[in-house]
């Protein structure tokens, strides 16, 4: 299985979120997404990540982008490290590892996600794609990206 590319329709998927709901990505449409996968919620990187985007979110809002964070993660540790770095987009608790599978980030060494990124369009389809995410400037990327494509 390969790493969904651009052009692709968005794999849809159905998962449980920080906050105990479940999320469906194909609810999301009409909307600029954001699907972002991250190895492990309170580790250093992944707390730069998260905040990046929490610092960016009135610009990103401002574009018509939602934001949805992924981890293997449970949902306590999701809810946990949402509250306490105050971050105003759900976090998927993915602990069946059915996204990061879906996606094909799935790293089996460590049994969590790659660090990557897919931007989808409003009509679900991936527009761009980050295989291996460097953390600093990456919100920048994608934003800049956003403009690019005239999403």
């Amino acid at each position: 299985m390969t790493i969904p590319k651009i052009g692709d329709k968005a794999p849809d998927f159905t998962s449980p979120t920080d906050d105990g709901s479940e999320l469906t990505l194909s609810g999301l449409r009409g909307n600029i997404v954001v699907l972002y996968f991250y190895p492990r919620a309170g580790t250093p990187s992944c707390t730069k990540e998260a905040c990046s985007f929490r610092d960016n979110m009135i610009r990103l809002s401002g574009m018509g982008v939602k934001v949805v964070g992924v981890s293997t993660d449970s949902v306590k540790r999701q809810s946990g490290f949402k509250a306490k770095n105050e971050l105003q987009f759900p976090l998927i608790a993915d602990t069946e590892q059915n996204v990061v599978t879906l996606y094909n980030v799935l790293k089996s060494e460590t049994s969590s996600a790659q660090r990557s990124t897919f931007l989808i369009d409003r009509e679900g389809i991936i527009r761009f794609v980050w295989p291996k995410v460097r953390v600093p400037g990456h919100v920048d990327e994608i934003i800049s990206k956003i403009e690019e494509l005239k999403l």
